[in-house]
């Protein structure tokens, strides 16, 4: 069930278990679930869930990890362009830009020949006029922000102040289009184009913090936001890093069960289960065609015969218990408790897996071994060719 937290804390928790973040596992938890659920959207009956793009993680060191959480909206590495502009809006109405609040340069070299002093200044008045037509076009809006990916003008940024109007300059095309999700504006590209639709009113709250040394634009609170930030914080950059990669693997985790909600029990004993069922197909079959399933069964049996190793048990009397266990219970939930070697039930255990990445890994397997296979028959031919050159020589 996606929607109960409960379960889906269980799956999440069995991913970073063993990973540096496992101290925070709860934390860890909740974070990646509320961003994959905030970034998730439903288009003509089909889920899209794209953490890559939408769910981004801004690093800041200092603080403690307890202090990480994902806010409603947007952060960037920004300020506003202008001392005096207005650092905190609430319920900001918001757009976007995508071209230069300044004097447009002439495509290829430009050369003016000024005869006259009054011929110059009327250039300057052209520039003028230029730049106080793009602001107008804008003011006419009424917004209280203005993002833009491109450059702002010392003019520009003079008529949008007097119009009590904030902005942030040079901001990267990816958090353009999130703070876009977030807060429901649309990105134009020209200034005469702007409709009253293209107004992000979404947005609760416009603010700028400093963290540190540094300054950092929030806009958060938004209503049914569809991208998110992940705020970390950390003693060191290394930290950081290091948590962000195990947060990236809980994001997946929770990406896969939301995509496909099914899941096989871990630990070992799908592996078996499947083992199992092999080798009594393979029983079935008389003459060669039977080595290929006894081959795969054989295969799967190295995942709980590696997790025995690895805490130190017996490999073999353990191992050949399993398999008496699987063979006699038919639901085939046995596996094996990765810390003392012991074979549990799969309820104890709660270790779960997404059935996706299952499918996957074993498809893989059995095409890498394909592939393999392919590139020795190859090499292996290509000897005897050698081989046979060499005596016909002299």
């Amino acid at each position: 069930d996606v929607n109960n937290p409960q379960q889906m804390t269980e799956v999440i928790q069995s991913c970073i278990g063993t990973k540096f973040i496992s101290k925070w596992g709860d934390l860890a938890c909740q974070i990646a679930l509320e961003a994959v659920k905030t970034v998730c959207i439903e288009e003509g009956g089909r889920k899209e869930i794209d953490t890559k793009r939408y769910a981004k993680v801004e690093k800041i060191p200092g603080g403690r990890v307890e202090d990480s959480k994902v806010l409603r909206g947007v952060m960037l590495n920004k300020d506003v362009t202008h001392g005096r502009m207005r650092r905190r809006i609430e319920k900001p109405r918001i757009v976007l830009l995508d071209c230069n609040l300044e004097y447009k340069k002439g495509e290829s070299q430009t050369n003016i020949e000024v005869m006259r002093e009054e011929d110059f200044t009327k250039i300057l008045e052209i520039e003028e006029q230029y730049v106080q037509q793009m602001c107008s076009d804008i003011i006419k809006l009424k917004p209280d922000v203005v993002i833009t990916e491109k450059g702002i003008s010392d003019l520009a940024q003079h008529y949008l102040m007097k119009a009590n109007i904030s902005c942030v300059r040079r901001v990267r095309k990816t958090d353009n289009n999130r703070i876009a999700r977030a807060c429901g504006a649309t990105i134009a590209n020209r200034t005469d184009e702007l409709k009253e639709e293209d107004v992000g009113t979404k947005a609760g709250l416009f603010e700028i913090q400093k963290i540190g040394d540094e300054y950092f634009c929030f806009i958060t609170e938004c209503e049914d936001p569809k991208a998110c930030t992940i705020l970390l914080r950390g003693a060191s950059k290394d930290v950081l890093n290091e948590v962000e990669r195990n947060l990236q693997d809980a994001m997946a985790v929770a990406r896969n069960v939301l995509l496909e909600p099914r899941l096989v029990p871990g630990g070992g004993a799908v592996e078996m289960a499947v083992g199992h069922h092999l080798t009594e197909k393979a029983k079935a079959i008389t003459g060669i065609q039977q080595w290929p399933y006894r081959a795969v069964a054989k295969a799967l049996e190295i995942i709980p015969a590696t997790l025995i190793q690895n805490c130190g048990g017996n490999t073999i009397r353990i191992l050949t218990a399993l398999r008496a266990k699987h063979a006699s219970s038919p639901n085939g939930k046995w596996s094996i408790n990765g810390e003392t070697g012991e074979i549990v039930s799969t309820d104890e255990l709660k270790v779960w897996e997404p059935l996706a990445v299952k499918l996957q890994a074993y498809k893989t397997a059995v095409e890498t071994a394909i592939l393999l296979l392919r590139i020795d028959d190859i090499v292996s031919g290509s000897k005897k060719k050698d081989k046979a050159e060499g005596d016909a020589g002299p």
